[in-house]
């Protein structure tokens, strides 16, 4: 049986510091596409699945999504350290692939074209974000 060396360096509190501030930096991303589309721009964000009634998006529900899968990312970053010398490298994988399955949610879902938009570039930009601070530890 072959094995692999895994990574166990420490975590700094530097590393501790500059996730946290990834995740909150990811939010406040997700916080300022919503902030300049609705009440800037007038958008209405809307989610509709099939034939349920629309849901409006608004800005707790952008807070909350954007920190639970932020968190969830971090977590499965953290996880992978754990067992993996290769962490960084499956999780930007993951990351991207992540990002590209979530953007069919608001492509299919959103109400409208502007809202699909706003909705899309909501995630593009946790992504982005997310993937730049937590692949530099």
């Amino acid at each position: 049986m072959v094995t692999s060396p895994v990574a166990n360096t420490p975590v700094t509190a530097n590393v501790i510091r500059s996730r946290a501030l990834g995740v909150l930096g990811a939010t406040l991303a997700a916080v300022a596409v919503w902030a300049v589309a609705v009440p800037v721009l007038g958008v209405h964000l809307a989610t509709r699945f099939g034939n349920a009634d629309a849901q409006n998006i608004g800005i707790g529900l952008v807070v909350i999504a954007s920190l639970i899968g932020s968190s969830a990312g971090l977590g499965l970053l953290v996880a992978l350290e754990k067992i993996s010398s290769r962490a960084i490298t499956i999780w930007t994988a993951v990351s991207i692939a992540a990002l590209v399955i979530s953007l069919s949610f608001p492509l299919v879902a959103g109400t409208t074209i502007s809202a699909k938009a706003s909705l899309a570039l909501m995630h593009v930009a946790v992504a982005t974000i997310l993937i730049a601070t937590l692949r530099r530890g």
